[in-house]
């Protein structure tokens, strides 16, 4: 039984008040592989894995569902493996994650290349390995990757990603749909009026005339340019001149004609016209990151319904796939709200089929792209306790609950914002707990920080640790399976700790542990 909800699942304390893994103490693993250490529960990732895999396929059942691990948020070829074998591919943005990814023995259908500024060999490469998908992210893209594969003979499948305007995710580093940003290509004009995309939220009076238009160009007389506009085969009752058109139909050609004349669309009908070496598969939505609920992932999951729509009223082309991309939430600390990943996926599946069934379109496959929600709960970071510095305060800081802080203890431990940026990064906050032994009852207030000459090396802003917390302590930070290892740095010259993997089977090394002789072999001036 884990810890608490957020801990592992094969984590738990034994009758020394010891935090054990599969049975292996936090402190014999230390002892074993050396401080600070990643631990990663090998078993719960596997775990994970397959359950979202599952759910997918479970909330849409009336179509296929494709699960792609965000390979950013952990990536080793023992971490591949387990997520293929778990029915996931690998979605991948840098040349070290492919060749990790292929180093693994996952074959390139199973690959994904992201990016967005990817390099011609990083495109060469997914190419010659026949990767499901390379998601284009900008308009002169799709050129670039129709010349290399005509170059090698081969044909690429391709997908866009599209900023649509939904903006979720908390933190704005993380919050990627709104058009300000380096990712994708906008769904809308500049200055258009999003709100004519709310006929998306009741599509009851949409008629199949209405739903079945095409758009295309009326002829022009000499001098003018021609007007696009929504033709129908069918006239009378549903001509849009017609004064008993129904409201549905005209709101619904007014948000199909506002994004045929958008850049995302303009996009596809360049990666079309490539028809003959690239292969266009679908397009792509990412919103955010850490969200609790669906309701963001409906509002986006419309817009990309109406795209593939209005792309198919304009080119007579069915994108077969929509990607919803990633961003379902965990808790970080106890208490913290996460999503219900059956309830809401669920949401969201009937708001896909609804809204496809009213546009009078099929259902398209649907894809994902968890990476934390698969591995963040299954890692725990583990430190030695060094300085434990009391600090007498005049009572102006206030603790979470707005309450005067007159002492807070500093706990210094041997990592710090080298192996866990994402506090001082996005204001993340953690908790942490001793893990080689049970401790006073009294508890104190404390700062966990680390070595790094930076006052904002800060890992655990404020927790409740016990009073005789002393030099030599085991701590540890639950919740770091994402975006630790996969996020760590140099700062300083520290040491990026090693990666093991814990499960009922064994305790391993997954990925080594820097040593000072790296760093001097690195380092080839004279």
């Amino acid at each position: 039984m884990a810890v608490t909800p957020i801990w592992p699942a094969g984590s738990n304390v034994n009758e020394q008040g010891e935090i054990t893994f599969h049975g292996r103490t936090a402190e014999s693993l230390l002892n074993e592989f050396g401080s600070p250490l990643y631990v990663i529960d090998t078993d719960d990732v596997r775990a994970r894995a397959a359950k979202f895999v599952k759910s997918a396929a479970n909330a849409f059942n009336n179509t296929v569902t494709h699960v792609s691990f965000a390979g950013k948020a952990l990536l080793s070829k023992e971490i591949c493996r387990i997520v293929t074998e778990s029915g996931m591919l690998i979605d991948t943005c840098t040349m070290g994650e492919m060749r990790i990814a292929l180093a693994a023995g996952v074959p390139g259908r199973r690959l994904v290349l992201h990016g967005n500024n990817k390099s011609d060999a990083e495109i060469e490469l997914a190419i010659t390995e026949c990767f499901a998908k390379i998601v284009v992210d900008e308009p002169n893209e799709p050129a670039r990757i129709a010349e290399i594969a005509k170059r090698l003979g081969k044909r690429a499948r391709v997908m866009l990603r599209v900023t649509s305007g939904i903006h979720a995710g908390g933190h704005e580093f993380v919050s990627t749909a709104h058009e300000d940003q380096k990712f994708g290509v906008a769904l809308l004009p500049v200055g258009a009026d999003a709100s004519k995309l709310n006929v998306l939220d009741d599509l009851a009076d949409v008629t199949p005339a209405g739903s079945n238009a095409r758009l295309g160009e009326s002829e022009a007389t000499p001098g003018e340019s021609a007007e696009r506009q929504l033709q129908y085969d069918i006239k009378y009752p549903y001509d849009m001149s017609h004064e008993k058109v129904s409201e549905g139909d005209r709101k619904l050609a007014e948000a199909m004609t506002m994004v045929a004349d958008g850049p995302a669309l303009a996009v596809l009908k360049e990666i079309y016209r490539h028809q003959d070496v690239l292969e266009l598969v679908g397009v792509h939505s990412h919103i955010g990151s850490n969200i609790h609920d669906a309701d963001a992932f409906i509002q986006a999951a419309k817009r990309m319904m109406l795209l593939r729509k209005t792309f198919y009223a304009t080119d007579a082309y069915t994108l077969p796939e929509v990607d919803l991309g990633g961003g379902y939430s965990v808790a970080y600390t106890d208490g913290e709200d996460s999503m219900d990943l059956d309830t809401e996926l669920a949401r969201l599946a009937d708001a896909v089929t609804t809204v496809n069934r009213a546009l009078g379109m099929p259902a398209p496959v649907i894809s994902f792209e968890p990476g934390r929600w698969t591995v963040a709960p299954t890692g725990v970071t583990l430190y030695r306790v060094g300085t434990v510095k009391p600090v007498q305060l005049a009572g102006t800081a206030k603790d979470k609950a707005g309450n005067p802080v007159t002492e807070r203890v500093y706990v210094s431990v041997d990592g710090g914002m080298s192996d866990n940026i994402r506090p001082a990064l996005y204001g993340s906050d953690y908790t942490a707990r001793i893990a080689n032994r049970e401790g006073s009852s009294e508890t104190k207030l404390c700062r966990v920080v680390g070595i790094h000459c930076e006052s904002g090396d800060i890992i655990v802003n404020e927790v409740r640790l016990p009073a005789d917390i002393q030099r030599g302590d085991v701590l540890a930070v639950p919740v770091t399976g994402a975006y630790g290892r996969t996020m760590a740095s140099n700062y300083n010259q520290a040491l990026i700790p090693a990666v093991v993997a814990v499960s009922e089977q064994d305790a391993h090394v997954m990925i080594r542990r820097q040593t000072v002789d790296d760093l001097l072999d690195w380092d080839v001036s004279e």
